[in-house]
């Protein structure tokens, strides 16, 4: 047997269906159904999406959007520990609380070298194509037995902890899948084709340094709108990238591919559509501002974003 995306893709969707049960259940929620029935909806996804016609997948992913829209995806009031009774147990573990965590990393990479060795009766055990995330996935398997076992809890406890995560990220837990199928919806949709038109027809690409500054700003602004540099790059590279640097300049692909996405990261430092590294640490933390994350990141964003097309100019050709 070889392990499979599909396998992590099922386990995803087991919690997702046990945490969207709990919270159905609870009758303290203040939107139990919405909610509950929020992240049913996104279990049947990863459960069985590849098995329903496109067209069904869709009108989950709408209808998802909607409750979320509509403010049906709300948090209960967590149930947590006594303070002391934390306290205490994080001094009895230590830095022993590090090791799950640092058990990820370790198993990602030690599978990721090794798959390759990794073969029973001709077969690989580990799909070829996935190594990398698979070997994310057995290694977040692997740290949860870990835990399991140094704190001396159960598997259900971490399914409490799991619901109680769920709901303080909320709606921002499905942007990064959402917002990846956005770019492919783009790109389909000949996006890159009009920004390609624009860029050529309203600013002089003539000049290498302006091709650069417009494939570098362009990937910063349309990450900023669509909230994922995976779903900015297949339209900007698209439309200024292949086209214009590398057709006409000849830019290095690797670099103009390396920088671009970088640019793209800067443009996620500065907006509030890229929730789950923004608008959710802010309220993890409690801030009273919500946007603070963003502030603080701007002018770093900025900077950067006006090294990268430096270094993309100076070294890329």
């Amino acid at each position: 047997m070889t392990l499979t995306l599909d396998y992590l893709f099922w386990l995803t969707g087991i919690v997702l269906l046990v945490v969207g049960g709990m919270i159905v259940t609870d009758r303290a929620h203040p939107r139990r159904f919405t909610a509950g029935g929020f992240w049913l909806l996104y279990a049947l996804v990863f459960l069985a999406g590849d098995r329903l016609p496109p067209e069904v997948v869709g009108v989950l992913v709408i209808a998802m959007a909607l409750i979320a829209g509509f403010g049906g995806v709300t948090a209960a009031k967590p149930k947590l520990l006594p303070e002391a009774a934390r306290i205490d147990s994080a001094k009895r573990l230590g830095n022993r609380l590090f090791v799950p965590a640092l058990t990820i990393p370790v198993v990602t990479v030690v599978l990721t070298l090794g798959a390759g060795y990794l073969v029973f009766g001709g077969r690989p055990l580990i799909d070829p194509k996935n190594v990398t995330l698979i070997g994310f996935g057995v290694g977040c398997v692997i740290a949860l037995g870990i835990a399991c076992v140094l704190t001396r809890d159960s598997v259900g406890q971490s399914m409490q902890e799991t619901r109680r995560l769920v709901d303080a990220l909320s709606w921002a837990a499905v942007l990064p899948q959402m917002l990846g199928m956005l770019g492919l919806v783009f790109s389909d949709a000949g996006v890159g084709k009009a920004v390609a038109h624009l860029s050529t027809a309203y600013i002089d690409m003539e000049l290498r340094f302006v091709a650069v500054a417009v494939y570098c700003i362009g990937m910063a602004l349309f990450t900023m709108i669509m909230g994922n540099g995976f779903a900015a790059f297949p339209v900007m590279t698209g439309g200024v990238g292949i086209p214009v640097l590398l057709g006409v300049f000849h830019v290095n692909p690797a670099m103009m591919a390396a920088i671009g996405m970088f640019s793209g990261y800067c443009g996620t430092l500065m907006t509030p559509m890229a929730a789950n590294f923004n608008m959710v640490p802010a309220a993890l933390l409690e801030l009273p501002d919500r946007n603070a994350v963003i502030r603080v990141q701007v002018p770093t964003a900025l900077g950067v974003l006006a090294a990268n097309i430096v270094l993309l100019n100076v070294f890329g050709f």
